[in-house]
């Protein structure tokens, strides 16, 4: 009927991790978020030898709680970075068109109050500006809106001083299943890939880091705990707000290249605070600008509200949702949305980012990196920094995800052009040929394609087959896999896993079909390990309801263990682990 997708499951995994045993390659990336993934495919695309490890789930960090925008960066206009809003405008349509199952158009509302420091004609001047770096693909061009325009598409906008604003277009997208995509393209490109593979310390020759030592996180792997070296010509450390952390591992002589910023996002049912597009929120004399962000394709629908700017804990790990946080925006969307009468009482779940910012106003020279020298290392641009770091390394920090494939380029070539010579050790090294022209403008996953989801929905029509629109969405024409897993199991289990609630309501969570076969999916084409990377990131479960998924946790956890062959104990430890995580991604609520 379908068909079928890669595999990317624990089995490859597996695969991966004897391939890391056994073989040398080229490049070693540590670090599983959007930029270590976007470094993997352009180099296995390159015809690089690649291998990639990450210590805990793909995109735990940065790369799943971001504002899950893909945009041009208006706010670049104010600083004259024209240079880099073209980029990233051009880097949008690009995602658009290769991702349109992950990346989606939105209208954005920019509203105008007596008072602003921006005013209307200002404003109209930089959009004008924005649509015209876009070479004018943006999905729609900006548009002046009256006051009561504003107020007709959105009738709970404040009006007093309303004085009008514009409507513009960006996108948003999945992050962390856009990271999943890219690494899986990856692989399929030859790249060997594992997860839950902590990089433990470097491996040397001479003076030249040749691997690093790495061991296995996963608790329900046969060998837990197990470390082994990994062997590579060039380690890409891609960490984001770990690269301090990582860095100190590396050498003694460490000097911090971060002052990262931490960020919290608040999720809203839509239809508590419904809103027809993106809105733009600017905070009271501090020049902070959040947004309100409808997401009716998570869930039931959802509105995410973010994000803050403050300091972050010297340990990433450590950053949490506070009430001072809370506050902030709480205090926004009460001052643009009075009549909502929101309260802390209608979140439906928080979350926090760092963002992986230099420290100063340049970033740090090779000295930061190494203490050596190297070739040219110059910033690359305001957003990230490219440098050398020991033994021949190379250290990336900061970047803005619209941006990923295009920083992941620049990575790349600037690894191949540090290999041709080591300027410490004065002996020149030639890396492998590049064998393939880069072809990363192409779609990660072919199956999400305009044409292949038509072609898929002709043969559901022509089977007699219901998909669920929202499984289209998601999984593009493999969501015709998962029709076929949800029979399979029916025939293999006799019924759904779910049974019918007592007081007969529905048997799965309201947005969310076929649950027990999307999880069965996850982990067998997205590298789902543990239950929690599906609750957290393959699929909003945790964010997008009140209850966070947890009335289908158990059964959902002897689903996972099924899946990899695992018994009923194995399944109630991790039902009882994520109960673990869950309570404690909630603990804002108790403030």
């Amino acid at each position: 009927m379908s068909t079928v997708s890669p595999d990317f499951s624990y089995s490859s995994r597996a695969k991966s991790l004897y391939r890391f045993e056994h073989e040398v390659f080229d490049l070693l990336v540590i670090g599983g978020g959007i930029t270590g993934a976007a470094v993997a495919r352009e180099a296995s695309l390159k015809g690089l030898k690649v291998a990639l490890v990450e210590k805990d789930d793909y995109a735990t960090g940065t790369s799943s709680r971001s504002s899950k925008l893909i945009h041009g960066g208006l706010r670049y206009l104010q600083s004259f970075e024209l240079g880099l809003v073209f980029e990233a405008l051009t880097e949008r349509a690009l995602l658009l068109k290769t991702a349109p199952h992950l990346v989606r158009p939105v209208p954005f509302y920019m509203p105008v109050f007596s008072g602003d420091t921006n005013g209307i004609g200002l404003l109209s001047m930089g959009l004008w500006l924005y649509d015209t770096l876009a070479l004018f693909r943006s999905p729609g061009m900006h548009r002046r809106l009256s006051a009561r325009q504003m107020l007709a598409d959105i009738p709970a906008l404040k009006s007093d001083g309303l004085k009008g604003g514009f409507r513009y277009y960006d996108a948003t997208m999945w992050d962390d299943v856009l990271a999943v995509e890219t690494l899986r393209s990856a692989q399929t490109h030859g790249a060997a890939v594992a997860n839950y593979l902590k990089a433990v310390g470097p491996l040397w020759k001479q003076d030249m880091m040749s691997g690093f030592r790495v061991k296995d996180c996963d608790p329900f792997s046969k060998t837990p705990g197990r470390e082994f070296d990994l062997k590579a010509q060039r380690v890409v450390v891609c960490v984001g707000p770990w690269t301090d952390e990582l860095g100190i591992s590396m050498t003694p002589q460490w000097q911090k290249w971060l002052q990262p910023s931490k960020g919290i996002h608040l999720v809203f049912d839509l239809k508590r605070l419904p809103i027809p597009g993106a809105m733009v929120m600017n905070g009271e004399g501090d020049g902070r600008i959040s947004f309100v962000i409808p997401r009716p394709d998570m869930g039931a629908g959802v509105a995410i509200v973010g994000t803050t700017d403050s300091p972050s804990p010297k340990n990433p790990d450590h950053a949490a949702v506070d009430a001072t946080d809370v506050g902030y925006l709480m205090k926004l969307l009460q001052k643009y949305f009075p009549t909502l009468n929101l309260t802390t009482q209608d979140i439906l779940s928080a979350y926090v980012g760092v963002r992986p910012l230099l420290q100063g106003a340049s970033a740090p020279g090779s000295a930061a990196g190494s203490g050596g020298g190297g070739p040219s290392l110059q910033k690359i641009s305001r957003e990230h920094h490219i440098d050398l770091g020991p033994g021949g390394s190379v250290v990336v920090a900061g970047g803005k995800y619209t941006t990923h494939r295009k920083m992941a380029e620049e990575i790349v070539d600037f690894t191949l052009k540090a290999w041709h010579k080591d300027v410490k050790i004065g002996k020149p090294v030639q890396p492998p040929p590049r064998l393939t022209k880069a072809l990363s403008k192409r779609p990660c996953n072919p199956q999400a394609s305009i044409e292949a989801v038509a072609k898929a929905r002709m043969n559901a029509q022509t089977l007699k087959v219901e998909v669920p629109e929202m499984l289209y969405s998601r999984y593009g024409a493999s969501a015709l896999e998962l029709i076929e897993l949800n029979q399979k199991s029916k025939e293999d289990h006799g019924s759904s896993i779910f049974k019918e609630q007592q007081d007969g309501s529905a048997s799965e969570p309201e947005g969310f079909p076929m649950l027990a076969s999307q999880l069965r999916y996850g982990i067998r084409k997205e590298m789902v390990m543990r239950l929690e990377d599906f609750y957290l990131r393959r699929a909003p479960l945790y964010m997008a309801r009140a209850d966070h998924g947890l009335p289908w946790a158990e059964q959902l956890a002897y689903v996972w263990a099924d899946e990899r062959g695992l018994g009923a104990r194995e399944a109630r430890q991790e039902f009882e682990s994520l109960k673990v995580t869950l309570l404690a991604r909630s603990q804002w609520a108790k403030l």
